[in-house]
Parts: C-alpha cells; sequence; structure tokens
C-alpha cells in the first residue's frame, strides 16, 4: 500500500467515506470540519498568523494526501486553503485578521472565485463581475457560474471584479450574508458531489472598502497564481499515486507485463513533482506561468494513463460494480482533472497564443 502521511483517523475517515463523499451531495456538512480537525488549513501558514508554518509544497502534499483517499475531500481542501492564500498575500491584513481564525478551524468556508480571473489573466475570457463606485464602497453584479467549497449560509468567496465606470479590476472578499447574493443548488455533477459547488449570482452587493483583498488585481494576480495552480495540482499527484499503487497491487495477478510501465509513470510522476517543488522554492512560476502550465498539463497526462494501466491491471473486476466501485470512484475523479478550470483546453490555448506571441 501507498505511505500515508495523514494523520491517522483523517485518513481512516476519507476511506471509509470516500464513495459517499463522491456520490452524495448530503455529505458535505462533514468534509470541511473534518480536515480542520486535522489542522491541515494550518499547513503553511505563518505561526504569526496562527498557523503552522511551512512552505507551500507542503500545502501541495497535504492535498496530495488527502486526494489520494478522496478527490471530493481534495477540491474542498483545495479551495478552501487557496482562499486562505489569497487573505495571506492580500495587502489588507486587517481583513486576513478577521477572517483568518475562522478559516483555520473550518467554522466557515472559504471558496476561491478566482478561476475566472485565472482565465482574465491568460487573455481567454472577460471578468464576469462588474462594480460601480457608490460613495466609498462599491455595487457590484454579476454571476460565477462554478464555485466550490460554497457551505450554505457560511462562506467567503472571493472574485475579480471589473470597474464598470474605469479601467481596471480588483479582488473583494464577499460573504454569504452580503444583501444581493444568491447561492444555486448545488451543481448536479457525476461524482465529487459532496464539495459545495454551485453558481453564484450576485445583484447590487454593495462592499466597503475594508472588503478589498486587492486594489490593482492585474498586478495581483500573478502573484496568487503559483498558488492557486500548484496547490491545484496537488489534487492530480494524489490521484496519481493511488491509482499507480493500486494498479501494482492488482498486477500480482499474471499481469507482469504491467511493471515496467508502472515504474515508468512513477517515474515520471517524480519529475513533475521535483520540478514542481523547484519552481516554487525559486518563485520562478509568478515570472514564468508557461512553465506551471506544462506541469500542470503534464500531471493530467500522468492521471490519465495511471487510471487506465489500473483498469488494465484490474481486468474485468474493474466492471463489477462492487468490486470495481473504488477504480469506478478514481475513474470519474480522473475525468474531473482535465476540465478543472483552468482546462487542460484552456491551458494549451494560452501557452499556443505565447508561442506565436514570441513567434
Amino acid at each position: 500500500m501507498m505511505a500515508d502521511a495523514l494523520d491517522s483517523s483523517l485518513a481512516t475517515w476519507l476511506e471509509d467515506n470516500a464513495p459517499q463523499l463522491d456520490a452524495d451531495a448530503g455529505a458535505a456538512a462533514a468534509v470541511l470540519p473534518r480536515l480542520a480537525a486535522a489542522d491541515v488549513f494550518a499547513i503553511g501558514v505563518p505561526q504569526a498568523a496562527g498557523g503552522a508554518g511551512g512552505r507551500a509544497i507542503d500545502v501541495v502534499e497535504a492535498i496530495a494526501d488527502v486526494s489520494a483517499h478522496s478527490l471530493a475531500a481534495g477540491f474542498v481542501f483545495w479551495g478552501h486553503r487557496t482562499y486562505v492564500e489569497y487573505l495571506l498575500q492580500s495587502p489588507n491584513t486587517d481583513l486576513a485578521g478577521r477572517l483568518l481564525p475562522d478559516l483555520l478551524h473550518g467554522r466557515v468556508a472559504g471558496a476561491t472565485g478566482l478561476s475566472n480571473a485565472m482565465k482574465f489573466l491568460a487573455g481567454l475570457e472577460d471578468l464576469q463581475v462588474t462594480a460601480r463606485r457608490e460613495g466609498e464602497g462599491f455595487r457590484l453584479d454579476g454571476r460565477l457560474p462554478w464555485v466550490t467549497n460554497l457551505a450554505p449560509d457560511a462562506f467567503h468567496l472571493a472574485a475579480a471584479v471589473a470597474h464598470a465606470d474605469r479601467p481596471g479590476a480588483f479582488v473583494a472578499s464577499l460573504a454569504a450574508e452580503d444583501a444581493g447574493i444568491e447561492r444555486s443548488a448545488d451543481l448536479d455533477l457525476i461524482g465529487l458531489r459532496a464539495t459545495n459547488t454551485a453558481a453564484v449570482a450576485l445583484t447590487g452587493v454593495r462592499i466597503d472598502p475594508d472588503r478589498v483583498i486587492a486594489a490593482d488585481a492585474h498586478a495581483w494576480l500573478p502573484k496568487v497564481r503559483p498558488a492557486f495552480l500548484s496547490f491545484q495540482c496537488g489534487m492530480s499527484i494524489g490521484l496519481a499515486r493511488r491509482s499507480i499503487a493500486a494498479a501494482r497491487e492488482a498486477a500480482g495477478a499474471g499481469r507482469h507485463i504491467l511493471t515496467e510501465p508502472l515504474a515508468t509513470l512513477a517515474a515520471a510522476l517524480r519529475v513533475q513533482e521535483r520540478a514542481l517543488a523547484e519552481g516554487l522554492e525559486t518563485g520562478a512560476f509568478e515570472t514564468q506561468p508557461a512553465a506551471l502550465f506544462r506541469i500542470r498539463i503534464a500531471l493530467a497526462e500522468i492521471v490519465a494513463e495511471a487510471i487506465g494501466l489500473e483498469l488494465q491491471a484490474t481486468g474485468g473486476r474493474a466492471y463489477l460494480t462492487a468490486a470495481g466501485a473504488a477504480f469506478a470512484r478514481r475513474w470519474r475523479e480522473a475525468a474531473f482533472v482535465p476540465v478543472i478550470t483552468p482546462s487542460l483546453v484552456q491551458l494549451k490555448t494560452a501557452l499556443a497564443a505565447q508561442r506565436q506571441s514570441a513567434a
């Protein structure tokens, strides 16, 4: 079996509840408190801010460990911890001071809400939320069609907002209780259902300047994009590790022909893990986002190959409802990896545009 660095009680709970977290939206309420009880949200947060200290790569590893048991839980972890990272990197220290204690203890959910912004940053999409000045504050309108970790009645949400009456954009923190915010019913996903994933409509949402995470989105977003994407990579790493481990276990039953391709794939995974760790350590991804895009693409391809090898190693048992249940869940989880924003198509489009511009 695969080594597990998680708190043993959390690992056991995730393993036992992974099928329900994949299939039952009603199970979502248990995820955030369970993760918080194991102090995973404190990883990589400075001790002065109430965290456990550590580096960005430690957060990636923790998300990978959770995702190896349940990608639904890993997805929630990613969304919540990425919102925490926005506060840590915000010049608005008062906002961070107010919100971090509840977030680190899982008493309220944090939602990134910046998938649209990351596509905007890559030139792939316009911002979907606009703001008009109202006194010293702003009034916001727009829609975010896909946001994860929107715990009903208890969430903070980051959104990139374009000024409607002048150039530029900023990043704001919204809250479930804000008048004018309407959360949809959970999206009808084929898996990863216990993730509180929904759409948000904003109609005349009034915020004061103290809710601004970053006044200049164009300058700030490139600084947080490495965390946004690298934490996301943790989901792929965890799922790939688990599928490779499962394939190795199953391959002993007369399928030794798969030993070499599994070893080759595991080595390719380690190469990408090292590249990710090095880029985070040196800060290279802030000025060279294309390198991070390529790692994200490579990891998604490794996940696809890993789940394919797991199927080959398991054989016909993988197609039986009971015997193949864990494989079927991982197959659905693997299908999500290429489409999570920014999707592989969007990343490849951005890389192609960069190559064309350079030429």
